[in-house]
């Protein structure tokens, strides 16, 4: 079975407040490109930093996992495993090993672009990156997470 962008989406488990995926462009067994602006009204901004807010890196980390782990999981688990035991499942983080190069404020719109390491025993792995329109690379590195029966 192959699912499109936004029967993907629809299957990610994080929901607004907390969702970071506007828009998936582009998703395959190997890849996923999306999108997502940071709304300037999000809550974190308030106290991160009063008259200077910036995303915090630990927002951006979980940003990039849900593409490149959580999004990206469900299709590869889709075709390998099928809907049914893939509905089964709920993504975890595992670990990363990222870099922080660039700075996300209030309104920015980043394109996240990731391909799979690889995909066992229900854990993924992917190096992912995280870019603004600009083409300013925001973060980049690698990131895992592993499917648990719900």
């Amino acid at each position: 079975m192959i699912l499109t962008p936004e029967e993907v989406l629809a299957m990610v488990p994080q929901q607004e407040p907390f969702r970071f995926i506007d828009q998936i462009i582009k998703i395959d067994e190997a890849h996923i490109v999306s999108e997502y602006r940071f709304r300037p009204e999000a809550d974190f901004y308030r106290g991160h930093f009063p008259g200077n807010p910036v995303t915090p890196g630990v927002i951006l980390l979980e940003a990039m996992a849900q593409s490149a782990v959580v999004a990206l999981g469900i299709y590869v688990a889709v075709k390998t495993l099928g809907i049914e035991e893939t509905n089964k499942l709920l993504t975890f983080f595992t670990d990363a090993d990222v870099e922080f190069s660039g700075v996300v404020r209030p309104g920015d719109r980043v394109t996240t672009s990731a391909k799979v390491v690889f995909f066992r025993r229900r854990k993924m792995r992917s190096q992912a990156e995280m870019r603004l329109d600009d083409g300013t690379v925001v973060c980049s590195g690698t990131i895992s997470g592993m499917g648990i029966e719900r």
